[in-house]
């Protein structure tokens, strides 16, 4: 009949149509599901791939021991002694850190120590007594995660030999003080190796002469300055070789600090010229500030931050 549907008259031909329709459907819904699918694989950066959390760095730790200078005292507008963040072990700590982000700074210094008091205590509170106590305690507890020990200790016990010394004085403190340090510091190295591990790295300091700013005072000055920086030399050559013997290294402060030169000459802003090693203690330390700032025997910020680099290039060695 005319205007009829064929398919009124081809049921069975209907039917596969739809069945033909249903089937093509069902393909196409599977291919954009494949798709789909396929390109979330290759490319994972959806919201629940972005707040993946990243893998935790591994915590080591870097213990600074030692006397004011491991804790960066510097005289404050006042003239009083006072730790900062400035210290080696700060400026130190952010040279090793991009490196290493898990590494945390454990900072147990005491302004005054010597060596006597880093075994027995008598000026800082710790837990255990003395600070010898805690830093072994500290290695032992975090054994295997010790990145990095630093220690500067001794400079106190020979204070009045090198502070201001005279002829008479000199040969007796030599005598007397220097090797009693030098043995209680081969103690401490001993303790610390103990505790931490017999391949914990450890590395210690020489010093600078703080008393070289003595060379602006005339010719009794110049030659107090002379003598106070042979003394050191003989003490910094002392401590080189207990740490050797203890297989620690040594940053070379007293290098870093052109502590014997006295051969060349450099001009300071505003005074006449001076030998290199006391243009140098003017321009790293406190030494050659005026009241109340100074004289103070303390690094400034930079002094510090050449005292780091000097530790960093041991640890390079």
């Amino acid at each position: 009949m005319t205007g009829s549907d064929p398919d009124d008259r081809d049921p069975a031909g209907k039917r596969a149509r739809r069945t033909i329709t249903v089937l093509i459907i069902a393909a196409l819904a599977a291919t954009a599901a494949a798709v789909a699918v396929t390109a979330t694989a290759a490319a994972p950066t959806g919201p629940a791939s972005q707040h993946r959390p990243s893998p935790r760095p591994v915590i080591g730790y870097y213990l600074a021991l030692g006397d004011s200078l491991s804790r960066g005292v510097q005289p404050d507008r006042a003239g009083a002694s006072l730790p900062t963040s400035q210290g080696y072990p700060d400026q130190l700590y952010a040279m090793l850190r991009p490196g290493d982000p898990g590494l945390r700074l454990v900072k147990l210094g005491c302004s005054g120590e010597t060596t006597t008091t880093m075994i027995h205590g008598g000026i800082c509170a710790y837990p255990g007594g003395s600070q010898l106590a805690a830093a072994a305690a500290f290695l032992r507890a975090h054994r295997g995660r010790i990145s990095l020990i630093t220690i500067d200790i001794g400079a106190n016990d020979p204070n009045s030999c090198i502070a201001h010394p005279t002829l008479g004085n000199a040969a007796s403190c030599i005598g007397s003080k220097i090797p009693g340090a030098i043995g209680r510091l081969a103690r401490i190295l001993r303790t610390l190796r103990a505790a931490g591990g017999g391949k914990v790295r450890i590395i210690g300091m020489s010093y600078y002469v703080p008393e070289l700013a003595e060379w602006h005072n005339g010719l009794a000055g110049q030659a107090l300055a002379r003598l106070s920086e042979r003394l050191a030399a003989g003490y910094n050559y002392l401590l080189a070789r207990a740490y050797a013997e203890a297989g620690v290294r040594v940053a070379d402060v007293a290098g870093a600090f052109r502590t014997g030169d006295f051969a060349d000459v450099a001009a300071r802003p505003g005074h006449a010229a001076v030998p290199r090693n006391v243009a140098l203690i003017c321009s790293l330390t406190w030494a050659c500030a005026p009241p109340p700032r100074g004289p103070n025997q303390h690094a400034n910020a930079a002094g510090y931050r050449v005292i780091a680099q000097a530790f960093r290039r041991a640890d390079a060695r």
